[in-house]
């Protein structure tokens, strides 16, 4: 069987996309969005508070941004295969030890398991994968791979609450790690591949003519890109983004139901954030080909700023309508616009590690917002302040994607020359 191999017509990098799309829409559903589910069903049971509770899932955050560096070291000098095999087959057994936990700090160890799983099986792996099997068609392949990611919450979540009241809380979470290890593990073990040249292929699906040289690829190592002013004012900027995202993606329920929406509604309204999402990222994937990253980038930082600045005209429902669809479209290009701009700039080679670096901040900045955010609406009883915040931050990161600059003379310096990678 020549599946996607030299001489077929099917590139084998798109078999690859769509395992990713696959494995990442399970992965996210699963070890990322249902957790929210079974919250209150484990407080009755267990005795604990909903921040003991909710402190695991926040732990888990702190480890998978910790655990991003040797995790984009791994995938860059190994691939993703084997990494991101294991981490399937250790998240689906922590899964079930979560089934049947009793006691807390056993809880917090799961949930730490689970945040070194999470980097090894989420966006920061498929997206390194994705760097090293396109170029000119990298926005569509990622697009692919997020549009499906995308609707993880829409289907994992309902799925959660329909397996919570028809099995109870402890069998449905058994039920989706049991699910989790035996759709994920298989598709990453036996279709990931390393690198487009180990099966005689080149990005993108090209075909190099025997009289031809080997096409050489650049990237920058990942000393040049931390020696780069860019990388350090575009991780500057992606964190002031995601500071402000964060803090209203978590709190726009409750901030609903505090200017007089019902709690159905605002749950609704909040579903609908994810779903333009989707459409974000549709419409990124043909301007990635067209427009530079950082003008991609910029745009969508634009985007961010004029759905915070929505929220400060009121609580009507076409301002809200408007929120939703601006900011969700913004939310999802966001997702792609990172990956690409820095494939674009530094190129596939070292991809993960200099990709991992800026994932610390970032992870650190969707921790803390929230929390951060919970904090100064106790200490004022409303979220005017935040309100204000939020929309400083995404003026700010817009401002600073503007004026931010690459030097190509730098970039030169640090460029490495590797064949058909």
């Amino acid at each position: 069987m020549n599946i996607g191999g030299k001489g077929s017509k099917l590139y084998y990098g798109w078999v690859i996309t769509l395992t990713l799309a696959i494995t990442e829409t399970i992965s996210w559903g699963i070890v990322h969005y249902a957790f929210t589910v079974f919250i209150t069903p484990m407080e009755a049971e267990l005795g604990w508070s909903r921040g003991e509770i909710t402190a695991g899932f926040s732990l888990s955050l702190l480890v998978m941004g910790a655990m991003a560096f040797p995790v984009g070291h791994w995938v860059d000098k190994h691939g993703a295969r084997l990494l991101m095999t294991a981490g399937s087959v250790a998240a689906s057994l922590l899964v079930v030890a979560w089934s049947q936990v009793t006691n807390l700090m056993l809880f917090y160890v799961i949930w730490a398991g689970l945040g070194a799983c999470a980097a090894a099986i989420l966006y920061e792996p498929a997206f390194a994968v994705i760097a090293t099997w396109f170029v000119r068609r990298r926005g569509a392949a990622l697009t692919i791979v997020t549009f499906a990611a995308g609707l993880a919450s829409t289907i994992f979540v309902p799925l959660s609450d329909l397996l919570l009241n028809t099995l109870g809380w402890r069998e449905a979470i058994l039920t989706l790690g049991i699910f989790l290890g035996v759709t994920t593990i298989p598709l990453h073990i036996i279709l990931l591949r390393h690198r487009p040249h180990d099966m005689g292929l080149l990005p993108d699906g090209d075909v190099q003519h025997e009289d031809q040289p080997v096409k050489a690829t650049q990237s920058v190592s990942l000393s040049g890109a931390l020696h780069s002013p860019f990388f350090w004012m575009l991780t500057f900027a992606f964190s002031l983004s995601y500071l402000s995202a964060a803090a209203i993606r978590v709190h726009f329920i409750p901030f609903l139901i505090d200017v007089g929406i019902d709690a159905s509604t605002a749950a609704v309204a909040s579903g609908a954030i994810g779903l333009m999402q989707v459409i974000g990222r549709v419409i990124f994937a043909p301007l990635d080909s067209r427009v530079s990253g950082q003008a991609m980038v910029s745009g969508v930082f634009g985007l961010q700023s004029v759905a915070m600045a929505l929220l400060l005209l009121g609580a009507s429902p076409l301002v809200i309508g408007l929120f939703i669809v601006t900011f969700g479209m913004s939310y999802g290009a966001r997702t792609l616009s990172r990956p690409s701009i820095l494939a674009e700039l530094f190129g596939s080679t070292h991809y993960g590690r200099i990709s991992s670096v800026m994932a610390i901040f970032l992870t650190a900045a969707s921790t803390v917002a929230p929390v951060g955010a919970g904090l100064i609406y106790d200490r004022f009883g409303s979220y005017d302040v935040v309100l204000w915040l939020i929309l400083l931050l995404a003026v700010a990161a817009t401002v600073v994607m503007i004026f931010s600059r690459p030097d190509p003379a730098e970039k030169a310096k640090n460029v490495s020359i590797t064949a058909g990678s």
